[in-house]
């Protein structure tokens, strides 16, 4: 029996996460790193901005090789072996190669950039960088190795191999004839060439590559969104922390209500008059001119609280007035410090000029 139970235990525990997740989690999620995005849509930008960049700058490029080539055995060969002309060597060589490898590097950040905020918008955590055990446990590592989705990895991995190499391949058969011809033309020619087929087999790579990015973009879409789901046990804990447990908040609503009657008790003594239903609603009534332009709700109540405001009114000789059509509109249709509605006035006009008489006769 005592077996059964604990069975029984251990099967509610693990409950089944079947709801999707709240955005809470979502959003916890995202702040630890943890969101769908696919590696190969940023190796497509990479290589798509990196190969038009070749496009566009390779004429630049390649005028400053040439240059520091030709400065290299004109200029360079010359000089004495020194502290300073070898200083001055590295100095230029690595300032030409800058330049002829920046627009290669700001294309390659840009391609990042794109990628990233195409996919998961703009997003900086430090969470994944923070030290994990799990990530060097030998038992969990041969776990990932073998699981599913490791095979699913290899999968795509041979999938796009197959994929850009029949791309590339198809490229060069384009040009094969051109590529037999290569003998009978001069090196700039040949340089012209290799230096168009490369950038049409790197820019066909990178869309065939992009194509197949949007697939796995949607596989990693469904797996992230499969490993966030929530139990509903889940969904209730979290509703429960976000809101609060319900007695405690219970308790809060009613001392706040406690303090709101005890201020609103506060107006009833200064109100002018207090129009009843007689039993069930009671309605202070206040008119000063510095704090309002017409008459204005000071306290308000149903049943017991009625009861209240009318206890607090007899005993500081506040005038009470009985009218069941007024009190309960007044009730329904106005708030506490509000001023009354503009149907009200003449009828209000009329008690209150009744009470100011009253009061000059006593």
């Amino acid at each position: 029996m005592r077996l059964m139970q604990l069975d029984l235990q251990f099967f509610a525990g693990a409950e089944e996460k079947t709801e999707k997740a709240t955005p809470k989690k979502r959003q916890d999620e995202r702040k630890k790193g943890k969101v769908a995005k696919s590696t190969d849509i940023n190796t497509a930008f990479l290589m798509l901005f990196c190969f038009m960049t070749l496009f566009a700058m390779g004429t630049f490029m390649m005028e400053h090789l040439s240059s520091l080539y030709q400065h290299t055995f004109t200029e360079y060969i010359h000089w004495d072996v020194t502290t300073q002309s070898v200083g001055r060597v590295l100095k230029e060589g690595a300032l030409e190669m800058g330049k002829v490898l920046a627009p290669v590097m700001l294309a390659a950040i840009l391609a990042g950039l794109a990628a990233n905020l195409t996919q998961i918008g703009f997003l900086f955590t430090t969470e994944p960088l923070s030290p994990d055990l799990n990530k060097i446990n030998p038992i969990q590592g041969a776990k990932r190795i073998f699981s599913a989705r490791a095979l699913i990895e290899l999968l795509k991995s041979l999938l796009k191999i197959t994929f850009i190499g029949a791309t590339t391949f198809l490229i060069i058969w384009i040009f094969k004839g051109d590529l037999f011809m290569l003998a009978f033309k001069t090196a700039d020619n040949a340089v012209a060439f290799f230096k168009r087929v490369t950038i049409i087999m790197g820019v066909a790579a990178g869309l065939a590559l992009l194509c197949l990015s949007v697939l796995d973009y949607v596989y990693q879409k469904y797996d992230f969104e499969k490993n966030i789901k929530m139990s509903k046990k889940d969904v209730k804990d979290e509703h429960k922390n976000m809101e609060g447990d319900p007695q405690i908040k219970s308790k809060r609503q009613q001392q706040q209500r406690d303090i709101a009657n005890k201020r609103m008790m506060s107006e009833v003594p200064s109100a002018d008059v207090v129009i009843t239903n007689p039993t069930h609603y009671a309605i202070a009534i206040k008119y000063d001119e510095t704090e309002a332009s017409a008459p204005y709700i000071a306290a308000k109540g149903a049943d017991m609280i009625a009861q209240k405001i009318k206890e607090v009114a007899k005993a500081n000789d506040v005038m009470m007035v009985e009218d069941r059509a007024i009190a309960r509109e007044l009730y329904d249709t106005a708030e506490i410090d509000e001023v009354i509605p503009e149907t009200f006035y003449k009828a209000i006009a009329e008690i209150l000029a009744y009470v100011y008489r009253l009061e000059q006769k006593v």
